[in-house]
């Protein structure tokens, strides 16, 4: 597991492409892990999103 194949599959679950477990195995991990790896890359509370 990569961070960039985490963070690209984490892309796609956020756009609804893949379902968890598809994006799991992209990430080339568990599902429990994904959910991990998943809140690290979340944004900070209060963060502002670059959608401008």
């Amino acid at each position: 597991m990569t961070s960039k194949s985490v963070a690209t599959a984490l892309t796609l679950y956020r756009a609804r492409t893949l379902t968890l477990e598809q994006a799991a195995t992209v990430g080339g991990c568990s599902t429990a892990q994904f959910e991990e790896s998943a809140q690290a890359f979340a944004p900070a509370p209060g963060e502002a999103s670059a959608d401008d």
